[in-house]
């Protein structure tokens, strides 16, 4: 029960005794700078900010030195590019900095998001950051409004700068200026010019990786005769990748060509490299440099890479698009098939007792066991080889005819190029007398009272032009291919013109080359058809 009203009572501060309870102490200060190139002039200017803050801090008896932080030649767009950033940010977090010093906000970060993100987590670490042009201490009350509104205008400022660069770079490329990169490109080096300039004997390997993909090896096999070759890559390094050699092969600049924009960045905050699959427009630049190979060899090469991409798989199990990475690895993935329900075969490794053994199987029967094959064996690699390279021997005891009918055979691809008696010349001039025909006519039908009457000529004009148009874009294509042809037929006469009387050694480029089709009859014999429509059955040794 209440009895009386309630009352306060104020109990006196004491201020001599909370001074003498707090421990003075000096502020931690920290500086960050940072570059945006890392040109000789602003690497001079990287150095002037550290002693200035050097000075700054240590010349304040309140503040001691807790590190300066710098980053040269970095984008302020993005904080994990930025390792010293990332540090300073560390310590803070270990809670072994006080105050950060940095110019202004562009220097500390041209991300808004960024920006705001890092400023709240340091003020709730008590961490103040101060930026001395804008004059503004993050701790105090209306600071986040002015950081959101001036990183938004250095935010802005990075995009257009960013914008303003990528524009001077699009037009290089649209007038032809070139810009080479040489740290990754094998057998070219900047000459006195300014220019590539072929290294000799890099430039032989590259040849020499060009002729062995044409002749039918893999990339794998390529790898393999360089490493045991102790050919150096570009590093100067024993080993080379896969990639590296796709890339030497897809390379243009191989040929003397320039292909610009292959890539592009999406946009200044994330900076992320995209691949131009037709986004934006793409620049070449034809015979900018002396090429180590002609320009017919490195499309031929396009064409064989394109090919083997394409290449079926044999299993629509696994592989319901078709496609498989697997499906041009060995040669017999594409020519080895089942007598029995017409699969190809597929390379296995079986395990047994801990060893492993490389075998030859009917997809049909791998994926769906016997409801579609019922009887297709199962074949020992190092077997099936012997007894291929048996039958390609037997045929080689009179290597001059397998060579003309192989090519003969090859030669059929050629196609033939309808209105051969018309030819490229004879439609471009014969274009050339249309356009004439047509500004005459439009001229007089300018001046006629009725220009009705050229209606009809006009068009028959436009529907000849038409049809020629297609004609010759039809014949360019065909002799593209044609060309394509023709130097798949001189590799392979040159491969086998090389290979001795009696293989011994199995070689996936040359049974590319020399076999069109191996169908396994039973577990003891198959039949090898050449590809000049020769076939000859063959015994398995077991």
């Amino acid at each position: 029960m209440k009895d009386s009203p309630a009352k306060v009572i104020v109990i006196p501060a004491k201020p001599e005794m909370a001074q003498n309870k707090t421990v003075q102490r000096q502020k931690r200060v920290a500086a960050y700078c940072r570059v945006s190139t890392d040109e000789e002039e602003q690497l001079s200017s990287y150095e002037a900010q550290r002693t200035y803050y050097t000075d700054k801090i240590m010349s304040n008896r309140e503040w001691t030195m807790a590190g300066i932080f710098a980053d040269e030649g970095i984008t302020g767009t993005s904080a994990r590019k930025r390792p010293e950033f990332l540090r300073m940010i560390h310590l803070c977090k270990q809670k072994k900095i006080d105050i950060i010093l940095t110019k202004s906000i562009s220097r500390f970060a041209r991300n808004t998001v960024d920006c705001l993100n890092y400023i709240r987590a340091l003020r709730e670490l008590g961490i103040a950051v101060i930026f001395e042009k804008e004059n503004i201490n993050t701790l105090e009350a209306d600071s986040e409004l002015l950081i959101t509104m001036l990183g938004a205008f250095a935010q802005a400022e990075s995009e257009s700068i960013s914008a303003n660069v990528r524009w001077g770079k699009r037009q290089a490329m649209r007038e032809g200026r070139v810009s080479i990169q040489y740290t990754h490109l094998y057998a070219f080096e900047k000459g006195p010019d300014g220019q590539p300039m072929i290294i000799p004997q890099q430039a032989e390997v590259v040849k020499k990786i060009f002729r062995q993909y044409l002749l039918g090896d893999s990339l794998r096999m390529i790898k393999n005769t360089l490493e045991t070759e102790g050919i150096p890559n570009v590093y100067g390094k024993k080993g080379w990748s896969i990639t590296a050699i796709r890339s030497i092969l897809t390379n243009e600049k191989y040929c003397g060509d320039v292909l610009l924009q292959k890539t592009f960045i999406s946009d200044c905050i994330s900076r992320k490299v995209i691949k131009n699959t037709g986004q934006l427009p793409m620049y070449l630049i034809q015979n900018h440099h002396e090429g180590i190979i002609d320009r017919d060899t490195f499309q031929a090469a396009q064409a064989e890479l394109a090919r083997r991409n394409s290449a079926k798989s044999p299993s629509k199990k696994y592989a319901p698009t078709g496609k498989s990475c697997y499906a041009s690895k060995y040669a017999l993935s594409e020519r080895l098939v089942c007598g029995e329900c017409g699969t190809l075969y597929r390379r296995c490794t079986w395990t047994s007792n801990g060893k492993k053994r490389v075998v030859w199987r009917c997809v049909s029967r791998v994926d769906y066991g016997k409801k579609y094959c019922h009887y297709s064996p199962t074949l020992g690699e190092e077997q099936l080889h012997q007894a291929i390279l048996s039958a390609i021997n037997s045929a080689m005891s009179d290597k001059r005819e397998l060579i003309r009918e192989i090519t003969g055979a090859m030669e059929l691809e050629i196609a033939p190029i309808p209105g051969e008696n018309l030819s490229l010349a004879d439609i471009e001039r014969r274009l050339e007398e249309l356009n004439d025909q047509t500004r005459e006519l439009v001229a007089q039908a300018a001046r006629a009272e009725d220009a009705s009457a050229y209606t009809s000529q006009l068009k028959a004009i436009m529907d000849e032009v038409a049809a020629l148009k297609e004609k010759r874009s039809f014949i360019q294509e065909q002799r593209k291919t044609n060309n394509q042809a023709v130097q798949r037929i001189t590799y392979a006469a040159t491969a086998m013109e090389e290979a001795s009387a009696e293989i011994t050694e199995w070689n996936e480029g040359l049974i590319r080359q020399l076999v069109d089709t191996v169908r396994v009859v039973s577990a003891e014999k198959i039949i090898v058809f050449l590809r000049g429509g020769g076939q000859i059955e063959q015994t398995m040794a077991h």
